[in-house]
């Protein structure tokens, strides 16, 4: 459906009349769309008449230059047979300025003394691999990966999960606690201003849909568990 709905407005692109400004109509379409995401910067795409917007969240659309019809999906350029998705290139790059730009005081980190490059993992204390790839984090850091950790429970925060999220990042030692609980032992209810409902609310704007979700300092997402040596090579071969 997707795919039928891209090419429909592709097609489309001979039909539109360039406007004096794009970036202000395309602007004004999602305002009265009520789109929820702010625009970062909207510019020329490699294709005539449509435009890249890329939103603060890091995501990527592509529009008309009128505004009246919008693309989501990827841009493949193929150069001598070879594809290149610019779109995943363009949405690294800026997811990865969002993710590392997330304040340390706000992630649970586990570093090593002189960490070589880091991930950030979108997690929840109830996940099987989660827990898995949390029992790895020493060999991870004896690897050089800094390990940062952000909240997104699966089930919404309005699950037991969030609750007990909230609760280790109001704990007095959140790294203890944090990792009692991917140990499946009781956490001390514990309140405070935290980061848990942003952290879940970016996730899901990052398009995290599954945890773990490892973003690698590049912006670049591992859906899922890898072994920690295997995570530690992608990771250093993915450095910014």
């Amino acid at each position: 459906m997707r795919l039928k709905l891209g090419l429909a407005a592709m097609l489309a692109l001979a039909a539109t009349p360039v406007m004096a400004n794009p970036d202000q109509a395309i602007r004004d379409a999602l305002t009265q769309l009520n789109f929820d995401v702010p625009v970062k910067a909207v510019s020329a795409s490699p294709i005539e008449g449509l435009y890249m917007v890329e939103l603060e969240s890091g995501r990527v659309l592509y529009a008309t230059a009128d505004g009246k019809y919008f693309v989501q999906g990827a841009l493949i350029e193929v150069n001598d047979g070879q594809p290149r998705n610019l779109t995943s290139i363009a949405e690294a790059r800026n997811i990865g300025a969002v993710i590392n730009d997330l304040p340390q005081q706000e992630l649970i980190v586990f570093a090593p003394e002189q960490p070589k490059t880091h991930i950030t993992v979108f997690t929840d204390v109830d996940c099987g691999y989660c827990r898995k790839l949390h029992a790895e984090i020493d060999e991870l850091n004896e690897l050089g990966i800094e390990v940062r950790y952000a909240a997104f429970p699966r089930g919404g925060m309005q699950s037991r999960a969030a609750s007990v999220m909230q609760s280790v990042w109001c704990a007095e030692d959140p790294k203890a606690a944090l990792t009692a609980a991917k140990q499946g032992k009781d956490v001390d209810d514990a309140s405070c201003t935290n980061p848990v409902a942003r952290q879940f609310a970016l996730g899901q704007q990052v398009g995290v849909q599954g945890t773990p979700a490892i973003f690698l300092a590049n912006g670049v997402m591992i859906p899922g568990y890898q072994p920690a040596a295997q995570l530690a090579a992608i990771a250093l071969e993915n450095q910014q």
